[in-house]
């Protein structure tokens, strides 16, 4: 049995909640938010235990404290559960800029504490499928990969809140691209970003409206990747890994293609089972992402919001 409080009680929060109700061995202490109706909301909602101030948690004795806030908080939450000697659990981005992140890495290595990003790409069964069969040659020798996202509108409308507009915590390039740079690195190795245009819109605290980018992967796979919003078309999530023999697709997150030769590309929907988040931390597992992932993330992040 593991511990954790949530500190946070946003839209990802409630997640953290639905999927933590949803597991064996693992107990939720106390939630905590700024916002006591939204706090009340999930006790009545969730009947979770929840917390009048942050202090109730940090002294709680929990294994883990899960941080679901904004970016520009999390440095300072980590810091506050890494003194206590509670693990930490971080939403991602790791923290708003690199610096802040290098001070969320210090943290929990001068206090030997375990850390770990939520990724959930890396606890997706359709996933560990296209990292096994990208890494052992089934689709030739991998020659490019590309990573495409396309938004009607940023924030999206289950998604309205101020700081994911802004430009200096939120927009797709923090809350979306993060989860595929991490994968790429853990699947090829080391990411370098050789150019990149990003556009803004003429409201200066706004977060960016497009970006292009190309890079290499492992030091010679080439990398493109692009993102736009307020276009007319349908959200779309496309990850693509080309090969001398066949092409992998993720999209929308969760679904997985291959196409072989010039055939049309065929739904990949017999995966292994894997075990999740949830478990790999009951099992202390080496498959966590520490925050030193995190942090390689949040340089590349960092350079790509930069005009």
């Amino acid at each position: 049995m593991i511990s954790i409080g949530i500190i946070g009680a946003g839209i990802v929060g409630e997640r953290i909640i639905k999927q933590i109700q949803q597991e064996d061995g693992i107990e939720i202490v106390a939630v905590f938010d700024g916002n006591r109706s939204r706090l009340e909301e999930l006790e009545k909602n969730y009947s979770v235990p929840i917390a009048g101030t942050l202090d109730e948690i940090l002294y709680s004795k929990a294994d883990w404290i899960y941080i679901g806030t904004p970016p520009a908080s999390h440095a300072e939450i980590a810091k506050l559960a890494a003194d206590a000697g509670i693990n930490v659990l971080s939403e991602k981005p790791l923290a708003h800029d690199v610096a802040a992140g290098e001070q969320m890495v210090k943290a929990v290595t001068e206090n030997r504490v375990r850390s770990a990003m939520h990724f959930p790409l890396m606890y997706s069964a359709a996933v560990h499928e296209l990292a096994k069969r990208a890494k052992n040659g089934s689709i030739g020798k991998v020659q490019r990969i590309e990573l495409q996202t396309v938004f009607p509108v940023w924030p999206r409308p289950w998604q309205q809140t101020p700081w994911i507009a802004s430009r200096l915590e939120g927009g797709f390039i923090r809350e979306i691209f993060p989860h595929y740079l991490q994968l790429i690195e853990r699947i090829f190795g080391e990411i370098s970003f050789s150019s990149h245009q990003v556009t803004y819109p003429e409201q200066p605290d706004l977060c960016e409206t497009g970006v292009i980018a190309h890079g290499i992967a492992n030091d010679n796979i080439p990398l493109l990747v692009s993102g736009i919003s307020g276009v007319g078309q349908k959200e779309l999530l496309q990850f693509k890994i080309y090969g001398s023999d066949g092409v992998l697709t993720l999209e929308n997150w969760s679904q997985l293609y291959v196409s072989e030769g010039q055939g049309d590309r065929v739904a990949i929907t017999d995966f292994a089972e894997v075990p999740s988040l949830f478990e790999e931390m009951k099992a202390k597992s080496t498959a966590l992402v520490p925050f030193e992932e995190g942090l390689s993330v949040q340089r590349h992040i960092d350079h790509l919001v930069q005009e």
